[in-house]
């Protein structure tokens, strides 16, 4: 019964109340059913580390996030479809004060360039850690291949990759599952 009044006052006003998990934290929030999930994130709860780039097309990568354990391009993505879903942005990656491995290995490798891809590789590059522990340039190259850099090149995101393997390699088994669990 509570299912129907919800769907006769989505189709009524054009609003959908949705349930998120995000970063760990419980949201809901009344939406219009063709907002994006980027816009969702962005505007409805303040997370301005996933970028719009290439004007919703989906071809940048830089709104990657993940949604259920998969990567999503958020700006091709409703926020209706979100509902229920656990999310990790890269606001969920870490503190200023305790950084991620991934994080840390962008950091100590140079590969924020300008940033604003940043959050967009860097939530493709868990992707691929949780995984896959030791990838190969190739293989970071390939999981990465969504996601556009405009500055110089890839090298130093490759190598910020590697380091995050290394960081997260070096760690107990707990500690790495706990990194790369959400």
């Amino acid at each position: 019964m509570n299912q129907l009044k919800e769907l006769q006052k989505s189709s009524a006003d054009g609003t959908k109340t949705i349930q998120v998990r995000v970063n760990g934290q419980i949201v809901e929030r009344e939406v219009h059913i063709r907002m994006l999930l980027v816009d969702f994130l962005r505007e409805e709860l303040g997370l301005t580390g996933t970028h719009v780039g290439c004007s919703v097309e989906g071809r940048c990568g830089a709104c990657t996030i993940l949604l259920n354990g998969e990567n999503v391009k958020s700006c091709l993505t409703l926020a209706v479809q979100a509902d229920g879903a656990n999310i990790l942005t890269v606001e969920g990656l870490g503190t200023p004060d305790n950084l991620h491995p991934i994080q840390e290995g962008f950091w100590e490798k140079h590969g924020l360039q300008c940033g604003f891809c940043t959050p967009g590789m860097m939530m493709s590059a868990y992707n691929l850690l949780k995984v896959n522990p030791h990838p190969s340039s190739d293989e970071i190259r390939e999981a990465i291949v969504g996601n556009l850099c405009r500055c110089t090149g890839y090298e130093h995101i490759i190598e910020a990759v590697q380091y995050a393997a290394e960081r997260l390699s070096s760690m107990s088994k707990e500690e790495r599952e706990k990194l790369l669990t959400y």
